[in-house]
């Protein structure tokens, strides 16, 4: 089974073909194609580890669609001085579609 390490963000993901990857929000449109550059590869028995990147390693893939995570709530108390605080946080994500792994 084929698969690499990327970089997309501020995190790593690991990527197999025909994968669906989350990442962080990327600028591109749904259908526009995407590379990025491989960290690591793996094939097998068969693993090559960049410095930082693998030359002439690419994952292609195409941006299925841009969604929102799940709310995180954020609740700050003082305890006996009647400080509550509230609020709230939803990420920004990009689903894409591992199309290739090159390299």
């Amino acid at each position: 089974m084929k698969y690499a390490i990327v970089k997309s963000g501020g995190g790593q993901a690991r990527a197999e073909e025909g994968q669906l990857l989350t990442v962080d929000l990327m600028p591109n449109s749904p259908g526009d194609s995407v590379e990025l550059e491989a960290l690591m590869i793996a094939d097998g028995d068969n693993v090559r580890v960049g410095n930082p990147v693998v030359s002439g390693a690419k994952v292609k893939a195409v941006v299925v669609e841009h969604f929102r995570g799940e709310k995180i709530r954020i609740f700050k108390y003082k305890a006996k001085e009647r400080q509550r605080k509230g609020g709230g946080h939803r990420q920004d994500y990009t689903r894409l579609k591992v199309e290739q792994i090159v390299g």
